[in-house]
């Protein structure tokens, strides 16, 4: 007989009443009396376990009295609608196979572990609730991210993983080499000659695939990208890793106006994706994670988002009756705290836009007052910058004038520069961190905990 999904079983359980099946799976725990006992029983292809009723007219009655959890078994029986009871169904088994008895040493007893020990056994930590839910939240908002710009006509594009180029600054970006730091390093002039590496000049894993996307929107008008992107960055913070996945997309004949449009559609679609498509396990989260959660992702579903100035917010925060631990100055980013006081102050999600030039990169469009660049910054409560965005620079001398400005180099990006002298035109796009996006939709507080292993300072274990 054909093994029967759990999943299947609770989102068609009429069709399975009275029905024999086949299950295989893990058991999640294990009671049992003289007479009978009651195992749940997990496959992986649904949050809830389901319940199996065995008694001792089974052959193997004693055996499956002493089975541990996480031992996996193959379970015969019949389906049994429970409308009275805390389940919808169980299975009355009438055959047990014990497939392999899981070690009394098993770390996952049944008891609430901290999520700092479930970081030492990251191999494991996905088979309790927790972890259970979120990755399969991850991989729903995954589907939803590519289903919602498939249907909008954007082009998928690999941008590649090793460059030479530098797109938010090489200081981030790790440095890639074939070398051998065993021995001498070749020197020319004083420094190291990379001219003998792999690639005959410095290398880098990327930090961004956005300058790569911008060469596929000039020929196909819109596209995204969505990857890992790793970055150097030494900071130990509950929102950084040096491994994290980014949606990027980019968009020909859009302005930030139009760009703003489609950040918060994005958005709203992924979250309410999830909502439908993961109800017990958002659930779960609201439960035992961030009470509230539902209402919180509802509330944003149902929010226009708030449009302002960036010199507007530090208006309202200048004036806020209240001490800051880093004053908000017009020239400046905002801190956390400027961040959760203007999404508290609207009561719901944020544009910050036209900010200074001096703070961005060289590639956002300059506004006509010469000081602010045409960026814009989603702020959500909670969470805070989510999202981060621009309308880029198309004119060709424009753009040369700020790198020059900025110290970064033409000679290399001449590729990048062409597309501004090729055909150039009006054209946006923005990224989105989907582990920030993750921490938001579930509640979880620390980036490590949306991430399959997480990649940190001084931690790169499994």
């Amino acid at each position: 007989m054909t093994n029967v999904a759990i999943k299947d079983l609770f989102r068609k359980t009429s069709e399975y009443a009275n029905k024999e099946v086949t299950l295989e799976g893990w058991t999640k725990t294990i009671r049992d009396s003289k007479t009978f006992g009651f195992i749940e029983l997990n496959d992986g292809s649904f949050f809830k376990n389901v319940q199996i009723v065995f008694n001792n007219n089974l052959s193997n009655f004693n055996e499956i009295t002493k089975l541990t959890i996480s031992s996996t078994i193959k379970v015969t029986g019949n389906v049994v609608i429970t409308e009275n009871a805390k389940q919808p169904f169980e299975i009355q088994a009438t055959s047990i196979e014990i497939e392999s008895l899981c070690p009394t040493d098993y770390p996952l007893q049944k008891k609430r572990h901290s999520f700092e020990y479930l970081r030492t056994i990251a191999h494991l930590r996905p088979r309790t609730n927790t972890f259970n839910a979120v990755f399969r939240i991850r991989s729903i908002a995954a589907f939803a991210i590519h289903q919602y710009f498939q249907e909008r006509g954007y082009v998928y594009v690999h941008t590649p993983i090793i460059t030479c180029a530098d797109c938010e600054g090489s200081a981030e970006m790790f440095k890639l080499t074939t070398l051998n730091l065993d021995e001498d390093l070749p020197k020319k002039d004083g420094k190291v000659d990379f001219s003998e590496d792999l690639f005959g000049k410095k290398a880098y894993i990327t930090g961004s695939g956005q300058l790569h996307g911008e060469t596929f929107a000039s020929a196909f008008g819109k596209i995204y990208t969505f990857g890992p992107t790793l970055r150097s960055e030494n900071s130990n913070t509950k929102t950084h890793a040096n491994e994290f996945w980014m949606i990027e997309p980019e968009i020909s004949f859009c302005d930030l106006d139009g760009l703003m449009d489609i950040e918060e559609d994005c958005l709203k679609y992924i979250v309410n994706y999830v909502l439908e498509h993961c109800p017990e396990e958002i659930d779960f989260c609201d439960t035992f994670i961030e009470k509230g959660l539902k209402d919180k992702l509802t509330k944003l579903l149902n929010s226009d988002f708030v449009r302002i100035d960036h010199k507007d917010v530090i208006d309202i925060l200048k004036k806020a009756d209240r001490t800051w631990e880093f004053q908000p100055d017009y020239g400046e980013d905002l801190a956390k705290e400027h961040e959760k006081y203007i999404t508290e102050y609207f009561n719901g999600p944020v544009f910050v836009k036209n900010w200074p030039k001096d703070i961005k990169s060289y590639y956002m469009k300059l506004n006509p007052d010469g000081k602010t660049v045409a960026a814009v910054d989603l702020e959500v409560p909670g969470a805070g910058e989510i999202m981060g965005g621009s309308q880029r620079e198309e004119d060709y001398n424009k753009l040369v004038a700020r790198m020059k400005q900025m110290g970064i180099e033409t000679d290399p990006l001449y590729w990048y520069l062409e597309l501004r002298k090729y055909g150039t035109n009006i054209h946006s796009g923005f990224g989105l961190g989907f582990e920030r996006l993750l921490m938001y939709i579930t509640g979880i507080e620390n980036i490590r905990d949306v991430i399959p292993y997480p990649r940190t300072p001084n931690n790169c274990d499994f």
